[in-house]
């Protein structure tokens, strides 16, 4: 399918349209981060707006401008007296900064856990929901294929393809399967 981008800076098939539904979805998920946004509180805002300075070049220049300055001023390049010649006060200024900041990094990460713990519990549900769905329209048509004498209809995987999934014995099939992987590693290793 090819592709334009239209004046309103959306690409948009040949058709000249997003699906009516996809077009509420983005609408619906960009207002809901919005609102997550502003329901941010003080300090989850300072967090994220310091977060978001420290992983910037300005926040590395700005750092290397003024280590750099200490290091020479006290190396006594400049011509001015040292205050720092065993550079010990700059090592507690580098430490405590760390702390500070690495704090701030896990508040928002923190956060941003919890965000996206919700979507994939959210994912998660649309996928279950999609499933059964799904599973519905195998036994529906299985049903049409059985009355019009489908050969098909009689398959024995489909049997198996109407049954519901059951999440908890998907998890516990993944969780027997990862703990085999992880013994064959402590084996080999």
């Amino acid at each position: 399918m090819a592709e334009n981008k239209n004046n309103d800076g959306v690409f948009r098939g040949t058709e000249g349209h997003l699906a009516d539904i996809v077009e509420r979805n983005i609408k619906a998920l960009l207002a809901r981060r919005k609102q997550e946004d502003l329901s941010r509180n003080l300090s989850e805002r300072i967090s994220d707006n310091v977060t978001k300075f420290t992983g910037s070049m300005l926040f590395v220049v700005i750092h290397l401008c003024m280590f750099g300055l200490w290091i020479v001023w006290n190396l006594g390049w400049l011509g001015l007296p040292p205050f720092d010649e065993s550079f010990v006060v700059l090592a507690m200024f580098a430490s405590v900064e760390a702390i500070f900041l690495s704090t701030f990094v896990l508040i928002s990460q923190n956060r941003m856990n919890i965000q996206a713990d919700k979507r994939a519990d959210l994912d998660l549900q649309v996928s279950l929901l999609a499933e059964h769905e799904i599973t519905r329209l195998v036994t529906l048509v299985t049903a049409i294929a059985k009355k019009m004498d489908i050969d098909e209809a009689h398959d024995p995987e489909i049997n198996e393809l109407a049954r519901d999934v059951q999440p908890e014995k998907v998890m516990d099939t993944m969780e027997h399967h990862q703990e085999n992987v992880e013994k064959e590693k402590a084996k080999n290793s």
